[in-house]
């Protein structure tokens, strides 16, 4: 059984297709861990804010399989593909964790590359998952989230939405 950590965000009708995303991930997956949510403003465009959240999960599936899950779970909140890196979406859902695996996939990389690089997945992710040691770093989440600049970055966390 593999633990799995997922990046959640949204900035088009966030309750409502974070609240999706969950009961999909639910019912794939059994018992999640929630991390608190977030409100971070839109990275790389200019938008509206975005809510953010990590989850963690257990799975004997092989990562292709999660992402495939995923996918499924953004045709339903209706994302469309092909747009841009960096835009408004209803739900982006990302794999970042999978145990300790590194991988290069053609259509994903564990650890996702950027796990580390932005505050709406560090810090909820350290919140549920302070000791994971990051498989390539050897450092721990917590360490790493205690060296971000985290003014760089400012959260401001959600009243219970889900």
């Amino acid at each position: 059984m593999a633990r799995v950590y997922l990046g959640l965000g949204s900035n088009i009708d966030p309750e409502a297709n974070l609240a999706l995303a969950i009961r999909e991930l639910r019912s794939n997956f059994g018992e999640l861990t929630l991390s608190p949510v977030y409100r971070s403003a839109a990275v790389g465009f200019e938008g509206a804010d975005f809510l953010n959240l990590v989850v963690g999960l257990d799975s004997e599936d092989p990562p292709v399989d999660i992402h495939a899950v995923i996918e499924g779970i953004h045709d339903l909140a209706g994302r469309a593909r092909g747009s841009e890196k960096y835009s408004s979406r209803p739900l982006d859902i990302d794999l970042l964790l999978y145990d300790d695996l590194v991988l290069e996939h053609e259509r994903f990389h564990l650890p996702r590359r950027d796990v580390l690089d932005y505050a709406f997945v560090l810090g909820p992710l350290a919140e549920i998952a302070p000791r994971f040691v990051h498989p390539e770093t050897h450092r721990t989440i917590a360490d790493h989230w205690a060296d971000f600049d985290v003014a760089s970055q400012p959260l401001q966390l959600v009243d219970d939405i889900l």
